[in-house]
Parts: C-alpha cells; sequence; structure tokens
C-alpha cells in the first residue's frame, strides 16, 4: 500500500516524503519531480499551456505512478486531487495523507519562494485564497489527515508510520 501525501504548497509533502524515505526505506516518488524530468520546469508549462494543460500531464503522471508502485511514498503537488480522477487512481493503490496547515504556516514556509505559478503576486492573498477554496477538497480526498503546525518531519513521518499498522 502507498503513502500518498497530499495538501496546499508549503505543507512539507516533499520533506515528509523525503523522511519517510530516509528514515524508513521507502522509496518516493514526487510527481511534480516526474513532471520536470519528463515535461521540463512545472512554471514553462503553466506559461505555454495553461493550468489546465498543467493538470492534464499531471492527471497522465499520477496514473502511470498509482498504477506503477505499491509500497511507495508518493509526494503530490498542491493541486492534484483537484480532480477526482486522480484521488480515485491513486485511492486504487494508496492511503492519502492531508498534511493541514494553516495558511500562516505555510506563509512562514515559502515567503521568498518565486518558483510556485499560483502564488505569484499577493502571496498572502493568493494562500488564504487558494486554502479557503481547496481545504474541503483535500478533506475529502483524504483518508487521514495529520495537523502540521509545530510538527517536525519527523513527528509527522511517525504519525504515518503508525497509522499504516493500524
Amino acid at each position: 500500500m502507498n503513502i500518498v501525501l497530499c495538501g496546499m504548497m508549503g505543507s512539507g509533502k516533499t520533506t515528509v516524503a523525503r523522511e519517510l524515505h530516509s528514515r524508513y526505506g521507502l522509496e518516493w516518488v514526487d510527481t511534480d519531480g516526474e513532471i520536470v524530468r519528463d515535461y521540463g520546469e512545472i512554471s514553462s508549462i503553466f506559461s505555454e499551456r495553461g493550468e489546465e494543460g498543467f493538470r492534464d500531464i499531471e492527471s497522465r503522471v499520477v496514473a502511470r505512478v498509482a498504477a506503477a508502485r505499491s509500497n511507495a511514498v508518493i509526494s503530490l503537488g498542491g493541486g492534484c486531487v483537484l480532480r477526482p480522477g486522480n484521488v480515485q487512481a491513486l485511492k486504487k493503490t494508496g492511503i492519502i495523507f492531508y498534511l493541514r496547515t494553516s495558511p500562516r504556516e505555510i506563509i512562514s514556509r515559502i515567503a521568498g519562494d518565486k518558483t510556485r505559478p499560483l502564488l505569484q503576486g499577493d502571496l498572502s492573498g493568493r494562500v488564504f485564497a487558494i486554502s479557503a477554496e481547496r481545504s474541503a477538497i483535500y478533506e475529502g480526498a483524504a483518508d487521514v489527515i495529520i495537523d502540521t503546525d509545530g510538527r517536525t518531519p519527523a513527528e509527522i513521518s511517525k504519525i504515518i508510520m503508525e497509522r499504516i499498522k493500524e
């Protein structure tokens, strides 16, 4: 069974996946990393194809990754679960963990990061708006919700491994 990490940009998906990989020896696949490897930089894809074009590519990558893995950590891009088909593909082979993070915490983590196409401009306003739009979608996709504010990646990883064993 795969461990699938979803949540907002800056919620710690990559950092927690790295922790699960190094501490527990689990294979780690990052869907954004797969997209960059196969299609180029995400910001370029957004510029050339728009968000829908990016989401189409993301859906293809998610379907491939979910079907090809059985005991891995899969970290998703922030908007991956916006498409129900992605959630269905991931649930066939995995348990989806929503790393719920407050907008204020996200802002403190990603301030100064210019690589996130959806957060250009008013960072605070964009984070609060996207969080409000997506929180119910993340909760609906999740099998398990973990609040990350004030927790280290090691603590979150331990919670995930305990839930997997239940």
